[in-house]
């Protein structure tokens, strides 16, 4: 087994989208062949996010992220975590989720305003060949978003909703 000390933490982005009635967009993660996390998990649901490319800036990964992911551009730039924040990969899955070179990630959180009409977000038909993330998606109210998320995943969760929810007072 490898031992997780060993291994570095992805470096990654994740993208929190409110709409103007101040919901959480959130995808529903499809149950495909070789799934590395459990496929009988109905904690699928999770707001898009994905590794930076080397060079990249995180805020250019994180449009480009929910670009490829959603089909988003129509989008205003709220604001940003102010650190970067980690999870670990529960011990099952060490070497073998994240191509085994990871213990988890690091991701640093962008939260946008969606200024587009529902039609132009396209789950179905990512752009540039990218892999389909999701087969559903909902906008969900703020408090909801963490009990959707894998429990590995919702403490970043817990700490991104904490740092944003300022954002949807009224």
């Amino acid at each position: 087994m490898t031992d997780p000390d060993s291994l570095p933490y992805r470096p990654c982005v994740g993208v929190m989208v409110l709409n103007h009635e101040q919901k959480v967009w959130m995808g529903h993660r499809p149950i495909v062949e070789n799934d590395e996390f459990q496929p009988g998990d109905k904690k699928r649901w999770q707001m898009p996010q994905g590794g930076i490319d080397e060079g990249e800036e995180p805020l250019a990964a994180a449009k480009r992220e929910l670009w490829e992911e959603t089909g988003m551009t129509a989008v205003t730039l709220l604001g940003q975590t102010e650190d970067w924040l980690t999870y670990d990969l529960p011990s099952d899955l060490i070497g073998v989720a994240l191509r085994g070179k990871w213990r988890g990630q690091k991701q640093r959180w962008f939260v946008f305003r969606f200024e587009g009409d529902e039609s132009d977000i396209n789950i179905t038909h990512p752009p540039d060949g990218a892999p389909v993330e999701f087969d559903r998606w909902e906008w969900v109210n703020m408090d909801e978003v963490a009990q959707r998320i894998v429990a590995f995943k919702r403490d970043v969760y817990e700490q991104v909703i904490k740092q944003f929810s300022k954002l949807t007072a009224q």
